[in-house]
């Protein structure tokens, strides 16, 4: 019996940023440490991105990266594989797979095979997109994609949907990280597998969310991008800080809107109580975060789950999100949500919580002890591990586990 030789590819990876970044590493991490049942490796992971590695040392992963290769290595790659995992409906090895018939999943970290910017939102306004794609409205997604770009580069875009859709439909398997997802995309043979995350309070040996009687903090963490909504939120605290309301407003992360925030910071007089930290990874982050009480994602895209607000969910603490997309899914009832888009809804949810914290202090823990039950990063591995040995070729430990688990 031979390990599983599974090739992921990711258009995005370290040292990128990002949710999709560190759910490809998580993964491929943990199918690397999985032993059979004579203590063989299950997988042979091999790691493709035509990410650059900039300084990030790829020899302290547990498996090779290979970057940017040529397409005639790539095709070879696919074909030696016993099965392609790809996160996100990249179309070359979509492609490649196909014609060289080795199984591939896709995982849906985004809307790619749905809508020609990824995001499900309609230019220039900003708005959900009520799927022009899908019903043939496709004038509709040359003009939405065309403010963002070029009409030349609306139209080729376009052209390159067609394949990417039908290719999609073709896997062995499509893997959406939300119901959301999964509903929106349409796409045949769809399972659902969240995102999972270990618990920080393990692995990171952090304890639990300080409870202080100080001024509450209130924190976004991400890019700094019109989708993020994060204006929305300097909105909100704009309207409370006129109220009078104490409180103090980390943002944590970097993006083209930086200079624009910054701006409305100083025209605002919010320069007191918001600061602004840059992109923040490891201890750094864990440092500025051990101040902070709650979360907010103010997003006016349809997240596809959600990542920073599991991994603070998981910490104990309060997020508040727009009850959106696969946002509003992960959150379920243990977190606050309010309309996109609308700062005085998200001002009625923060003034709420100033107000009378202890109160939401019982939801903060009630959205940690769904985080442990739902999102842990050993069932994410095992969900996918469980999908790859169902479609596995004959011949490896991984067919072979499978073969057993369906005895009687």
């Amino acid at each position: 019996m031979s390990p599983m030789k599974l090739l992921i590819y990711a258009h995005f990876f370290a040292p990128s940023i990002g949710g999709v970044e560190n759910a490809v590493e998580s993964l491929a991490r943990g199918l690397a440490e999985m032993r059979g049942p004579n203590g063989e490796a299950e997988f042979a992971i091999t790691l493709v991105t035509p990410f650059s590695r900039g300084n990030f040392n790829d020899e302290t992963l547990p498996f090779p990266v290979i970057r940017a290769p040529h397409f005639r290595t790539l095709i070879k790659l696919i074909w030696q594989a016993d099965l392609v995992h790809i996160a996100g409906p990249s179309l070359a090895p979509l492609w490649i797979a196909w014609c060289v018939r080795t199984p591939a999943v896709i995982e849906h970290h985004g809307y790619q095979a749905t809508c020609l910017n990824g995001l499900l939102l309609q230019q220039p306004g900003r708005t959900q997109c009520p799927g022009y794609f899908l019903s043939g409205r496709y004038e509709k997604c040359l003009r939405c994609f065309a403010q963002e770009t070029s009409w030349p580069r609306s139209i080729f875009k376009l052209l390159t949907m067609f394949p990417r859709r039908f290719l999609t439909r073709r896997v062995a398997a499509n893997l959406a990280i939300s119901q959301h997802v999964m509903n929106r995309q349409g796409l045949p043979r769809t399972k659902v597998v969240y995102y999972g995350i270990e618990d920080p309070y393990v692995s990171l040996k952090e304890g639990p969310v300080p409870q202080r009687s100080e001024e509450l903090c209130f924190a976004y963490v991400g890019r700094f991008v019109p989708e993020k909504g994060v204006l929305v939120l300097l909105r909100a605290v704009s309207l409370l800080r006129k109220e009078g309301r104490r409180f103090s407003t980390l943002l944590i992360g970097d993006g083209v809107q930086r200079s624009e925030l910054e701006e409305i910071i100083r025209r605002e007089n919010l320069s007191d109580g918001i600061r602004i930290t840059g992109y923040l990874r490891g201890e750094e982050l864990a440092s500025q975060m051990r101040g902070v009480d709650v979360v907010v994602m103010p997003s006016l895209c349809e997240e596809t789950a959600g990542l920073a607000a599991i991994e603070q969910m998981m910490r104990g603490r309060l997020v508040i999100a727009s009850a959106i997309g696969g946002l509003r899914e992960i959150v379920d009832g243990t977190g606050l949500t309010f309309s996109a888009g609308n700062e005085f809804a998200l001002a009625e949810r923060m003034r709420a919580v100033l107000e009378n914290p202890s109160q939401f202090r019982e939801l903060a823990q009630n959205a940690r002890k769904r985080s442990l039950e739902v999102f842990p990063l050993r069932r994410m591995i095992e969900e996918h591990a469980m999908i790859y040995r169902q479609i596995a070729r004959p011949g490896t430990v991984s067919a072979r586990i499978a073969e057993d688990a369906s005895l009687p």
